[in-house]
């Protein structure tokens, strides 16, 4: 699927985004967030937790690498994985993702760190980039679905 591009100018359009996402967002989705670091990955899974009914703080899962979020409180399940410290796709494993993502979506930060999630027709990737020179002008959204998305992209 072609890439759609969409410029995130301030917290809100981020937040309106993530809510388009999550009201699309189904159980067995990957949405993949890449960009660098600094880049909103953890904001966007923020707005799409926020949009799924999630109340509350929402921490980084830089260092526990996985946080997961029930249904109901929320509309669907959510494993949260931040991949930035895995060191090979193969830890995979002993962490058990297969496990937590029965019946649950996955937002997965740094998903190259598990070897990717492109090829399963659940994904949608989406790249995050400042928007001009200094990101002072928000961010830009590159989104790219999978088959599953056909009709459903944000």
């Amino acid at each position: 699927m072609n890439a759609l591009p969409e410029v995130l100018p301030d917290l809100a359009a981020m937040a309106a985004y993530g809510a388009r996402i999550a009201a699309r967002l189904r159980a067995g989705d990957v949405v993949a967030l890449s960009g660098g670091l600094g880049a909103g990955k953890t904001t966007l899974a923020r707005a799409i937790l926020a949009a799924l009914g999630h109340r509350g703080e929402v921490p980084s899962p830089t260092f526990t690498i996985i946080e997961t979020y029930p249904s109901p409180p929320l509309r669907l399940a959510v494993v949260h994985a931040d991949f930035y410290r895995l060191e090979n796709p193969s830890e995979l494993l002993e962490i058990g993702l297969d496990d937590y993502r029965v019946g649950a979506a996955l937002l997965a930060e740094w998903p190259d760190h598990a070897g990717g999630f492109s090829n399963e027709p659940g994904c949608l990737e989406i790249a995050l980039e400042p928007a001009g020179e200094s990101g002072e002008g928000g961010r830009i959204a590159i989104a790219r679905g999978g088959a599953d998305w056909v009709g459903r992209m944000p």
